[in-house]
């Protein structure tokens, strides 16, 4: 019997033959031209009387593109650069360099109003609007939810501002806000490695910045979830005198330490004020129960908090093998906490909508998935700079979802970024030119061929701005 090979015949070689590789990341680079990003960052990174060969403002959307594509390195850059027949001139990675040089603190707040200029024009072209957060099988309708949560980034080199964390690893302590509506990475702020958890004023700062992200239209019902890092007196009072902008309605969820206050609490609560908790489709979830314990707290505990605080606790059956307080140890019960200052709607799908909060995690993975898990600098204000370029790097991922990712390419919509890149960015085409016009071919039995080309099409129609 003759045998054969898959490999017999197949031979290597270095050709030039028209091919780009990474041709999906010409998808979040043409939409950020299409929506304004590229020109407004081009204008908040202008010079008096310096006109780079490089415009600035694309330097970094293109530092974006690439972090949507992979990228890990400013070296990276290089796989833009391959792609110069379909996108012109990319910068080098010395150039790069130079520009995220060029990003201090005065340009980063431009930036920002150049980010909220086009996160503008999006939110006025998503098909359906702005979706709405869910939760235990409901939707908040028009409140836009913030997330608010730190983590560690860890560096294996000593880098300026690189500190021992609380983990006992080595590294920065980045804060940052999540938009749970649409994705978006709206704020961050890049915090030593020994920075605390709950540090009032980091929160301030970077949920300040996040709130001007939002369309002014959008901003009049907010929400602010967090975990046990955001109970604070100094948080809470401030988001409390957020309401007294005219027209402004914001709400806060945040976790909530079982101190001996509240566990008397538990204690004094009769059985008949526990009632089922939901879980995420908006069923009973068996062994666990809610009850609120406000009217169970004494007046001087409550006199400190802002008024019209709400104190809710939830207990369940600990999985076997769970650690539990010697509070918890006495009846069995796991117990978490958490405060809110919404003073109408059922007790159960608050404290389901409070645990929707974990999908921050599900973010922040993706942030470091793109850019956030690898700093390239020993310098912070390099790094700082490199962060920025993560939020675009997300948000144009967002946008591509939105306002791209539908009909025949609804099967990209739901694809974590490493999935996107295996599907959509990282699909190799055949670049052709005839009659002064250039042509990206993706290959027709590319599985998921026909959902790029709608994906293509769509962020060209979209109209710039005005």
């Amino acid at each position: 019997m003759k045998r054969t090979s898959w490999s017999s015949g197949l031979s290597f070689s270095v050709e030039d033959v028209g091919v780009i590789a990474h041709a999906g990341v010409i998808a979040p680079r043409l939409l950020a031209d299409r929506v304004g990003l590229t020109a407004e960052l081009s204008k908040a990174m202008a010079r008096r009387q310096f006109i780079p060969i490089h415009d600035r403002g694309r330097v970094l959307t293109d530092v974006a593109v690439m972090l949507t594509g992979g990228g890990e390195s400013i070296s990276d850059i290089g796989v833009l650069r391959h792609q110069s027949g379909a996108l012109g001139p990319v910068a080098s990675a010395p150039t790069v360099w130079r520009t995220l040089d060029e990003v201090t603190a005065g340009r980063r707040k431009k930036i920002q109003v150049a980010r909220a200029r086009a996160r503008r024009h999006v939110w006025s072209h998503l098909p359906r609007g702005v979706p709405a957060s869910k939760c235990a099988g409901r939707d908040l309708g028009a409140t836009i939810v913030l997330d608010v949560d730190a983590t560690i980034v860890v560096t294996h080199s000593e880098k300026e501002n690189a500190a021992p964390t609380y983990k006992r690893t080595f590294g920065y302590h980045p804060i940052g806000v999540w938009c749970d509506n649409t994705s978006e990475f709206l704020a961050a702020s890049l915090r030593p490695g020994n920075a605390g958890s709950n540090t009032a004023a980091d929160h301030i700062d970077v949920l300040g910045q996040a709130i001007a992200q939002i369309p002014a239209a959008q901003r009049r019902d907010v929400l602010i979830r967090s975990d046990g890092a955001g109970a604070s007196h100094t948080l809470l009072d401030w988001i409390t005198d957020q309401n007294r902008v005219r027209g402004r309605r914001v709400e806060y969820s945040v976790g909530f330490a079982i101190t001996a206050g509240v566990r008397r609490a538990i204690g004094m609560a009769p059985e008949a004020a526990w009632g089922p908790a939901l879980n995420p489709s908006g069923d009973v979830r068996d062994g666990a129960e809610v009850a609120e314990l406000t009217g169970f707290l004494t007046a001087g505990m409550l006199a400190k908090w802002p008024d019209g605080m709400r104190v809710i606790v939830r207990r369940e059956r600990p999985h076997p093998g769970a650690q539990l307080s010697m509070f918890e140890e006495l009846d069995g019960w796991r117990y978490q906490a958490f405060v809110t200052n919404t003073a109408a709607g059922q007790l159960q799908f608050l404290e389901a909508r409070h645990r929707a909060h974990a999908r921050v995690e599900d973010r922040i993975r993706h942030a470091k998935d793109t850019g956030l898990g690898r700093l390239p600098s020993r310098e912070f204000a390099l790094n700082q700079a490199w962060l920025v370029a993560v939020m675009i790097a997300a948000d144009l991922v967002a946008w591509t979802r939105m306002l791209a990712c539908t009909g025949a390419a609804a099967a990209l919509a739901s694809c974590e970024p490493k999935a996107m890149r295996h599907r959509f960015l990282h699909v190799a085409a055949l670049l052709t030119r005839s009659s002064r016009r250039r042509r990206v071919k993706i290959p027709e039995t590319w599985p998921w061929a026909t959902a790029i080309d709608a994906v293509f099409h769509t962020i060209a129609a979209i109209p710039k701005p005005a």
